[in-house]
């Protein structure tokens, strides 16, 4: 199997370091859907990063559904999703927020950062930026000042999303999201960063 997409969209990037912590080998190829459209397009006519690409030509979308698969064929007492069904709830949950916030600074970023100017909606900019605003409150809330979310020796999903987020936001959008407004954020991507499967897919 290949993943296709670049480091710095936070969708690829969640998937391929899920990927090496759950000790899943991953043949990774970075094309850009802008750069290389049509050597993208060879490989899944959807055009959408990040892709999986089976060993047939199989393709498969989505960030969280490429990692619901390859927990799949992890190891039990490495897969990132919890089995307890409270422990679930709470790590899907912070999950699914984290990945609300992905969307909202990928939004963000294509109108401020990609769209001429002339052809930006200020209004519709300023809602994304509340939104994402919104998402980083709750996960900032709810993120321990120490530890992984799990409370264990090693991340879980929700840990992963949340740094990747963080990381993207901080880098993509610069002066857009204090990092003083949201101290455990920062330490929490802070702590995930040192760790080799995030450093193996820094941008």
């Amino acid at each position: 199997m290949k993943l296709i997409g670049m480091f710095d969209s936070p969708f690829v990037r969640r998937t391929l370091i899920s990927a090496h912590l759950m000790n899943l080998s991953l043949d990774h190829e970075q094309i850009s859907v802008f750069r290389d459209a049509d050597k993208f397009r060879a490989l899944n006519p959807i055009v959408k990063a990040p892709t999986l690409v089976f060993d047939d030509g199989t393709v498969m979308v989505e960030s969280q559904i490429i990692v619901n698969y390859l927990e799949t064929l992890a190891a039990p007492s490495k897969r990132l999703t919890p089995i307890d069904p409270e422990a679930r709830l709470h790590c899907t949950r912070l999950t699914s927020v984290a990945l609300a916030a992905c969307d909202k600074a990928v939004q963000v970023y294509y109108e401020t950062r990609m769209r001429p100017p002339e052809f930006r909606w200020p209004e519709w900019i300023d809602r994304k930026r509340d939104q994402l605003r919104a998402a980083l409150d709750l996960l900032e809330g709810e993120t321990p000042e120490t530890g992984w979310i799990s409370g264990g020796r090693d991340p879980n999903l929700a840990d992963v999303s949340i740094a990747v987020i963080w990381r993207f936001v901080q880098h993509a959008l610069p002066g857009t999201i204090e990092a003083d407004s949201y101290p455990r954020l920062a330490r929490h991507s802070a702590d995930a960063e040192a760790l080799p499967a995030f450093e193996a897919t820094d941008f």
